[in-house]
């Protein structure tokens, strides 16, 4: 359906990509705080990636800990008092459980980021929680003041805040848990306010700042090289592989949501490319992304299909109401000027096939359906939109 081939633009692209890859590196030393500090601003297929960065981590460090947690439980037998063994057996039964239950989630969030986000959150708040358990056993035991072998948790979750992408506000609620539980532990054991709890405290806040700047450049850097992967150099939108991997993921957290598909392309555009150069043919692509980046939704995909084609997924609309969309992109598009080098301005127009997700259908088979009404709306008038 394409008028033109992009060839003649990879040049150009290619530099455009080259330089706003050298940009992001520079940049990662200041990413944005925006980004970084909550998950707010992130875009739909981006909290899709972030779940399956965390998806992946939680899976392998949960299963290390239940590798770990009967050699662990040896060391009760040495290092606890008998009577508060019962206690941690308990703990040790229920954490196993807890630890198979975030694989569990882990595995299954495919698509849903706020379970993957749960799963993440269980990984830290069991070994907390174990940690309580056992503070409050020893206290049983007015004589003992030794957390030998558990005194090291708060420290290691902290340090293992730095294994993940979260975002500032995420690490920095785990951190402050695990702050009052290092106060409870000083406070129980007699350290409050000594000079051993005060350098305690101190190293575990140290740990806690390294591991928020941690996140800070690691969420920045993943949220740049991402963009760099996964999105057209020259719009800005997603490219077709990365739309490909989001809208999987979208379908398979569809439940009863309707989904629509609008393939997309501008009329006459080798004629623009010919008549007034290609720098001016970009401007027009990189206009038109940004018309469509207006109309769509937070939860809908916008991407470059290739060369002059591009595709909107709405994934949550009713036929009319995607209807409705393309004729307001068609509408817009036929009213936005853009200038050439000589301050001429020029308009372009689209076509527009529009067709719904049916139960089971892949990208592929929808955007089919979708470029056949296209072709139609070529053959009928071009600047129109065929729906059926």
């Amino acid at each position: 359906m394409a008028d033109s081939s992009p060839a003649p633009q990879a040049n150009a692209q290619t530099l455009l990509s080259q330089a706003g890859t050298l940009h992001s590196l520079k940049a990662i030393g200041v990413s944005s705080i925006a980004d970084t500090l909550c998950g707010r601003h992130h875009s739909k297929d981006f909290s899709y990636a972030r779940g399956d960065y965390l998806r992946g981590r939680v899976t392998v460090i949960a299963i290390l800990f239940l590798v770990l947690l009967p050699f662990w439980a040896v060391l009760d037998f040495f290092l606890l008092p008998d009577d508060t063994r019962s206690y941690t057996l308990v703990g040790r039964i229920f954490m196993m459980a807890g630890l198979v239950l975030a694989v569990f989630l882990a595995r299954g969030s495919a698509g849903r980021f706020n379970r993957a986000r749960v799963s993440a959150g269980l990984l830290f708040f069991l070994p907390a929680a174990f940690y309580v358990l056992v503070l409050f056993a020893l206290t049983r035991h007015p004589g003992t003041h030794d957390l030998v072998g558990y005194s090291f948790i708060p420290y290691m979750l902290v340090v293992m805040l730095s294994l993940f992408p979260f975002t500032l506000i995420e690490s920095g609620v785990v951190g402050a848990v695990l702050l009052l539980a290092q106060g409870a532990s000083q406070y129980l054991t007699g350290n409050w306010f000594t000079a051993a709890g005060l350098q305690e405290s101190w190293l575990l806040f140290a740990l806690l700042t390294i591991a928020l700047t941690s996140n800070y450049f690691h969420l920045g850097l993943l949220l740049r090289l991402y963009r760099e992967a996964t999105h057209d150099p020259l719009t800005g939108l997603l490219n077709r592989g990365a739309l490909a991997h989001s809208l999987d993921q979208a379908l398979q957290a569809r439940g009863d949501k309707q989904m629509a598909l609008l393939m997309m392309d501008l009329d006459h555009f080798k004629r623009i490319n010919d008549q007034y150069g290609h720098p001016v043919g970009d401007r027009v692509l990189a206009e038109f992304a940004r018309l469509l980046r207006q109309v769509a939704g937070k939860n809908d995909f916008a991407a470059r299909y290739g060369g002059e084609e591009f595709v909107v997924v709405l994934t949550q609309a009713t036929r009319a109401q995607a209807l409705e969309t393309a004729e307001r992109i068609r509408a817009q598009a036929e009213i936005t000027p853009v200038t050439d080098h000589h301050g001429r301005t020029l308009n372009f127009t689209v076509s527009i096939g529009v067709a719904m997700f049916r139960p089971g259908e892949t990208l592929e088979i929808v955007a089919r359906r979708a470029d056949e009404r296209l072709y139609e709306a070529k053959k009928l008038s071009r600047n129109c939109v065929v729906g059926a």
